[in-house]
């Protein structure tokens, strides 16, 4: 086990969570988890999730209990949207911000290995299974987040496990599955995704692709699924290495992939080039329905595994903050850093993907300048590496006396240091996406790259900031903590 992770389990636990349901548990031992009784699967689990996540800045993770139509089933929302959630999810310490759990991600990362799952013969996911004319997709309580959603949608906080034809690694990306009936789905994957790539060789070598759907996983799985992990890398390996010891997979009963034994939900088929139906519109996380009803390729479910009284996974993407996108935050910007720093940029002091760019487009750097063009190289890096590329729109440097956390101290950094003609630059025909409401047909949009350091040039003769001293404040506050604390 791996030093970091071996220690921390904020302090309290000495092993990983064995799966969700002890996840939920601890989360909820530390005040974590909102208990929602009695809401209905129709917009209801949608609009709520929305109210919670638009009233708080870190908010609860939200336990759908007693769902309208479905007695003793449950679903989960915004398991890793909080500083602290993350951190138990990663097995870090207890954070004091969300910079902290950034930092930590960032140093795991210098000596992050994959670790491979351990196949075993059974697991929980298997107490349940339906095969054939059995197959029931609304057996469970599948929401519908949106109003104008073309459909329900099984597949929000999810993984979807395909095999590389070539290569033979194991795929397992988050995209949104769409339950057309009771034993079919749609899967929209955006052009350039991995999912998407490993699907079009097996179309174009005229065989189906073999597909699971996990609707239930360890948080851990469903964080390396929402994100960019470097092709040939399977997530499930990548999860492994922060959790600092193997996952146990249990091996499909049609086409041998590797599920989660642990799961709560698992679909089984495979995706034909000529079997297709109309999926979406779908609200999405740009805060739009951002991709109009198109035909895409649809799953005729072979199996579906199950625990008994299983909890759906739910993420719901609307206008921003949403139930994901706090700790997707957190990750993205952990990523970058790292990215940044195997790319020989130093002196980066902290990185934040703001919420409201919804963890993509709105990317801020704090960095200590070393040599002249530093910034410029620094921002080339971070809207150009894995991490940052795709659907991108501003990339912001600042000094290291910035919080890159703090939109208020980036935009008076951007106010008073930035001259927009010497400090804006343009990239264009950068990777963007359908889900991008400015992205057009090719797929492909400009990026700002915006300087808001201090001129390299003038860092002796410029203005010092009228601000009391660290020393001084920390003083006052302790001398005043009566007032201070009614603030």
């Amino acid at each position: 086990m791996q030093d970091d992770v071996a220690r921390s389990w904020l302090g309290k636990y000495n092993r990983p969570h064995r799966d969700l349901r002890e996840f939920i548990e601890r989360a909820e031992r530390e005040g974590e988890i909102l208990r929602a009784s009695g809401a209905d699967w129709d917009l209801e689990m949608g609009a709520l999730a929305e109210i919670v996540n638009h009233k708080h800045a870190e908010p609860k993770a939200i336990l759908f209990e007693n769902i309208k139509d479905y007695p003793g089933y449950s679903a989960i929302s915004g398991l890793s949207n909080s500083s602290k959630r993350l951190a138990l999810t990663l097995g870090f310490p207890m954070p004091r911000n969300a910079l902290d759990v950034v930092t930590a991600y960032r140093d795991r990362m210098k000596h992050h290995k994959p670790i491979p799952p351990t196949t075993v013969a059974t697991g929980p996911v298997l107490e349940n299974i339906q095969r054939g004319d059995d197959v029931d997709l609304f057996k469970f309580p599948v929401p519908r987040l949106h109003e104008k959603d073309g459909g329900r949608y099984i597949g929000t906080d999810d993984l979807v496990i395909m095999r590389d034809p070539e290569g033979g690694w194991v795929n397992a990306a988050t995209y949104r599955v769409m339950v057309h009936d009771a034993k079919t789905v749609g899967i929209w994957i955006s052009p350039g995704k991995q999912g998407r790539q490993i699907r079009d060789k097996y179309f174009k070598a005229g065989k189906p692709c073999p597909v699971l759907i996990c609707c239930g996983q360890d948080p851990l799985l469903f964080l390396a699924a929402n994100h960019e992990v470097r092709y040939g890398v399977s997530e499930i390996d990548y999860a492994g290495g922060h959790r600092g010891e193997p996952f146990e997979v249990v091996p499909s009963e049609v086409y041998g992939l590797p599920m989660p034994a642990s799961a709560e939900i698992v679909l089984e088929g495979a995706l034909h080039a000529n079997d297709a139906r109309l999926e979406g519109p779908f609200g999405e996380f740009t805060g739009y329905y951002a991709s109009a009803p198109s035909e895409q390729p649809v799953m005729r479910v072979e199996r579906v595994y199950h625990r008994n009284n299983p909890i759906l996974g739910i993420a719901c993407p609307m206008r921003p903050p949403t139930d994901v996108s706090f700790g997707k935050c957190i990750v993205k910007a952990g990523m970058i850093w790292d990215e940044m720093e195997r790319a020989g940029i130093s002196g980066i002091k902290g990185v934040w993907c703001h919420e409201a760019g919804v963890a993509r487009l709105f990317n801020v750097i704090s960095l200590k300048q070393a040599y002249a063009g530093h910034a410029k190289q620094a921002l080339l890096v971070a809207a150009g590496c894995q991490s940052g590329a795709y659907v991108g729109r501003f990339t912001i440097v600042v000094d290291d006396d910035v919080d890159p956390t703090d939109m208020f101290d980036v935009i008076w950094a951007m106010s008073t240091r930035c001259d927009p003609i010497e400090d804006i630059d343009f990239v264009r025909k950068m990777w963007s996406g359908p889900l991008d409401p400015m992205a057009p047909a090719s797929n492909q949009t400009s990026r700002a790259l915006i300087d808001a350091c201090r001129p390299f040039d003038r860092l002796k003769d410029f203005p010092e900031v009228a601000s009391a001293p660290r020393e001084l404040i920390d003083r006052v506050s302790a001398k005043f903590a009566d007032l201070v604390g009614k603030i």
